[in-house]
């Protein structure tokens, strides 16, 4: 509920690196972002300090970007931001993920032309029977009854 959505602009950093898991497909890439600046004393554009953002991309997201993505693409992701501590060689490391909702070029350096991608068509899966959403009580009220016919809830029974 409280997540920290972020925006991040940069480049590709390393080749993305797609995987099928057994919870579906799966890739990931790192993200360099540089802040530019104008420099007024000395009138030039300078780069800033280099932040690196592990990007990580789940099914359909994960397929597409594996297909699209190539080392040094400018890029802009959208997602949730995950900063982790652990302790590698006696010392702490601090790493910043990205669990990105939305990858897309970044078209303020470049153009890019976009493909649908076309779902294959599956075989009609035979209808599934409805659920029975009666509850106990409402089973006992048919016994009583000798009756089998739904009964609606109320809306008061429905809002609590």
């Amino acid at each position: 509920m409280n997540e920290t959505i972020i925006c991040a602009v940069g480049n590709v950093a390393t080749r993305p690196v797609y995987r099928e898991l057994a919870g579906g497909p799966s890739a990931r890439f790192r993200l360099a972002v540089t802040p530019r600046y104008l420099d007024r004393e000395k009138n030039v554009w300078t780069d800033g300090h280099t932040n690196f953002f592990t990007v990580w991309a789940g099914r359909q997201l994960a397929v597409n970007a594996a297909a699209s993505l190539n080392l040094g693409d400018p890029v802009v992701v959208q997602g949730r931001l995950k900063v982790r501590t652990d302790a590698r060689e006696g010392q702490n490391r601090l790493s910043a993920e990205i669990d990105a909702m939305a990858i897309g070029h970044d078209l303020a350096r470049g153009t890019s032309a976009f493909r649908r991608v076309s779902r294959p068509e599956t075989a009609a899966s035979p209808p599934r029977p409805e659920p029975d959403w009666r509850t106990p009580e409402e089973e006992t009220g048919e016994a009583e009854t000798g009756e089998a016919e739904p009964q609606q809830p109320s809306l008061s029974a429905v809002v609590t």
